[in-house]
């Protein structure tokens, strides 16, 4: 047996995601390169890892284990690493957050200066819906969520960051009938929905809930870079966080509707569970932004906190 750390890496990426095409997108390698490197892996034991029926590639039971043990040893040499920086006297070590998707324009100005003091730490970041957020901190898959709703039914403690604000959005393409009031955009125009569940679409329905308004059109879009696009396409009119609309109002391709108890205002907030025990690694970035909020917020987001 002589195979390589490099092989074992492959192979593990290969069965995680049952495909050499994505195993080589992800490890930013072309495919021939690592379909050579499992045969090479593969090269070396007498049964096989993988088998192909159709054109699928499977993964067999003793492919499953040699996994298994490839992302141990892997996990090991990790470690390893770690430690060298830590006796190094550097903070070194894996930190994983998953922020709700609208928080992808808040997240990295919280990271960039801490990932810039210590290389040593690897980041692992999913941005995603407000559902998986709360099933990751759940199942303790993550150090960190960063989440405009707390989720009742979890024990978390919380550093509050920044405000988050909503307000009545539209495409400055689509023209709206001169002196027309504006409670006509909710009960004439089109209103553009996020997906079921989305603290931004829960925020938009008890806003109208409130005032007792209704659309008798309605759309639904799954993420907030398509419902921004569908508004400046002029498709209609929606209730959005500002934080990502900094370019589109300054380009001029949208326009904030000022309107009768809006903004809706929330805030960002960094959680993690009351009982979890944060690594070396975590307890550093929570030091980190519990110390700097207040500057990054001034220095980072001073256009934001002009909207009122």
């Amino acid at each position: 047996m002589n195979y390589t750390l490099n092989q074992l890496n492959i192979f593990f990426h290969i069965a995680s995601l049952q495909s050499v095409t994505k195993a080589a997108e992800a490890l930013h390698l072309t495919q021939p390169a690592v379909s050579i490197q499992l045969k090479n892996f593969q090269d070396q034991f007498s049964i096989p890892l993988t088998e192909v029926v159709g054109r699928r590639l499977y993964i067999t039971d003793f492919g499953r284990e040699i996994a298994r043990s490839a992302e141990q040893i892997l996990n090991q040499v990790e470690a390893i690493n770690y430690k060298t920086h830590a006796f190094e006297g550097h903070i070194a070590g894996r930190l994983k957050i998953t922020t709700v998707s609208t928080a992808k324009y808040v997240m990295p100005y919280f990271l960039s200066d801490f990932m810039e003091r210590h290389p040593g730490v690897d980041l692992v970041m999913d941005v995603t819906n407000k559902g998986r957020v709360v099933r990751s901190l759940e199942e303790n898959e993550v150090d960190f969520a960063m989440v405009s709703v707390m989720p009742e039914h979890l024990n978390v403690d919380r550093v509050e960051l920044m405000r988050n604000k909503l307000y009545l959005v539209g495409g400055t393409r689509r023209k709206r009938q001169s002196g027309a009031p504006k409670v006509d955009i909710f009960r004439k125009e089109p209103l553009i929905y996020r997906e079921p569940g989305s603290a931004t679409r829960a925020a938009m329905e008890r806003f109208l809930e409130s005032k007792g308004l209704s659309s008798p059109k309605k759309m639904e879009l799954t993420s907030n870079e398509a419902l921004k696009q569908a508004l400046i396409a002029g498709l209609g009119y929606s209730i959005m966080p500002l934080i990502g609309l900094k370019n589109e109002l300054r380009n001029g391709e949208l326009e904030i509707i000022p309107y009768r108890g809006l903004p809706v205002t929330t805030h960002w907030n960094l959680i993690w569970l009351s009982s979890k025990k944060l690594s070396p690694t975590a307890q550093a970035y929570l030091d980190f932004v519990r110390k700097e909020k207040d500057r990054i917020i001034k220095e980072q987001f001073a256009w934001f906190e002009r909207y009122e």
